[in-house]
């Protein structure tokens, strides 16, 4: 086999991993093909009989092409701007192919790359690359230019802020959980019966302005509050495709749902639980009070 042809077969035999890494650094499909065929390219220019091991070169590239975009996009935000710009990750592209992205992001895990999109990126470069992937810290740490011991330091803040404080696992609390996992199974059944078992009669629900996409003009910029399960539960039926892709998160130190197409944080959902039932609900969108929101993973049971 001819060397160009013999590079290309390494370099697809690692494509897949490549395609992980980048993809759960920057939580976005498009973003993560990019970064892989930056690397490929730059493999091209490197003479590859030097490296000895050409997956672990080529995973500290991609690594750092993507170290590169998440600090190009730190920057974007902290830059004044009349109205902000869409996350890359939401931005359609050409070629991109947003189901297969929202399907990705499923199996990653919404809420991780929701919490992942608050971390430095350092922190994300560190946690993913450790925790993830299995890379050693000295590795890590010539990426970003740190010390060992600074990569480890790195990876465990974000540790913290990916698993959030620590809750006592109490009945009552792991109850909770399983009344908002019930509300979610039976929401994306169209289970009418079973969301208002786990809703209690005189449940309140709260919606912020930016939530009520259909509000009437008279209404636009208003939160609206609605009383009563009977009432509002066959609403929430109706947004069932949007919760497709929801997964139960600790929101603000409760259980609640994270609503993030393509890991892109577009609602939460927080939750009050009192004698097993829902007796109130907030759907929150607008963008500033998301990102205020301490979101943490839940561990699967």
């Amino acid at each position: 086999m001819d060397r160009p042809g013999l590079l290309t077969e390494r370099f697809e035999a690692n494509r897949v991993r490549l395609r992980a890494v980048a993809y759960r650094m920057l939580g976005s499909l498009s973003e993560a093909e990019d970064a892989v065929q930056e690397t490929w390219l730059r493999l091209n220019r490197t003479d590859a009989v030097t490296v000895e091991n050409l997956g672990g070169w080529l995973t500290t590239v991609v690594s750092r092409v993507c170290l590169d975009v998440l600090r190009a996009r730190r920057s974007r935000r902290e830059e004044p701007m009349g109205a902000q710009l869409p996350e890359p990750s939401v931005v359609g592209r050409e070629g991109a192919d947003p189901e297969a992205e929202a399907v990705l992001a499923d199996s990653v895990g919404v809420a991780l790359l929701v919490v992942l999109d608050t971390l430095t990126p350092a922190e994300r470069l560190a946690f993913v690359l450790h925790d993830l992937f299995a890379m050693p810290f000295d590795e890590i740490g010539a990426i970003v230019g740190r010390t060992p011991a600074a990569a480890k330091q790195l990876a465990s803040r974000a540790r913290r802020r990916v698993r959030g404080a620590p809750v006592p696992a109490d009945a009552g609390r792991a109850r909770q959980r399983e009344v908002v996992e019930a509300f979610l199974r039976a929401a994306r059944a169209g289970d009418l019966a079973g969301l208002l078992a786990v809703l209690d009669p005189d449940a309140v629900v709260r919606i912020d302005a930016a939530a009520r996409i259909d509000a009437p003009p008279a209404d636009a910029g208003r939160a609206r509050e609605v009383r009563g399960a009977s009432i509002w539960a066959r609403q929430v039926v109706a947004f069932a495709p949007r919760l497709r892709f929801a997964q139960v998160a600790l929101i603000d130190g409760a259980p609640g749902l994270i609503v993030a197409p393509r890991g892109a944080l577009s609602r939460a959902l927080i939750f009050t639980v009192a004698d097993a039932t829902v007796t109130r609900m907030e759907v929150i969108a607008d963008p500033a009070r998301l990102r205020a929101l301490d979101i943490a993973v839940l561990e699967s049971r």
